[in-house]
């Protein structure tokens, strides 16, 4: 696999001093990047596509749907709260300070469909872990946590049970 290290940038002191981001922009703004993140991410489930995959707003919507349409599958919006037209079912999970909440479709998933959840960085795994709960609660069944990268420092995958979790650069 290509090394996707070469089009991430490193910003220090964002959003605020003391931490590092890591930058994807040049991954997104790179054809051979991009298609490299890409056939990684689809490559486990090319023989046997999931049912949908869903991505965490908003950098899961630029992953999630680009796998989907490489998988031939469904794709499903895991969005901020009151961004949905249509009843939506609500998670909550845990911030530093506070509390935040993600929404779906009530109809997003139906009983048994199998479910890639996509996102782009594996920090904490609160949200993703909200998000597993919402496809589970609508009957969905998670086969996979799917990220470009993981921050292994935070320890955000024993968040996440049920499935393999798969990321492919670990800082």
């Amino acid at each position: 696999m290509t090394d996707l290290k070469q089009w991430i940038r490193d910003i220090p002191d964002f959003p605020k001093p003391g931490i590092l981001f890591r930058d994807i922009t040049p991954l997104l703004q790179s054809p051979e990047g991009l298609k490299a993140a890409i056939d990684a991410l689809c490559a486990p489930h090319l023989a046997s596509p999931p049912d949908l995959v869903a991505g965490i707003e908003s950098r899961g919507f630029l992953f999630g749907s680009a796998m989907a349409y490489k998988l031939g599958c469904g794709f499903v919006t895991i969005r901020k709260p009151k961004k949905l037209p249509w009843k939506t079912r609500r998670a909550e999970y845990a911030l530093e300070y506070g509390t935040d909440a993600i929404e779906v479709h009530e109809d997003a998933v139906k009983p048994g469909q199998s479910v890639v959840l996509v996102d782009d960085l594996l920090a904490t795994g609160g949200t993703m872990a909200a998000a597993s709960s919402l496809i589970s609660g609508l009957g969905g069944r998670v086969v996979e946590y799917a990220f470009v990268i993981e921050l292994a420092f935070l320890q955000g995958r024993k968040k996440l049970t049920g499935a393999p979790v798969r990321c492919l650069v670990t800082y």
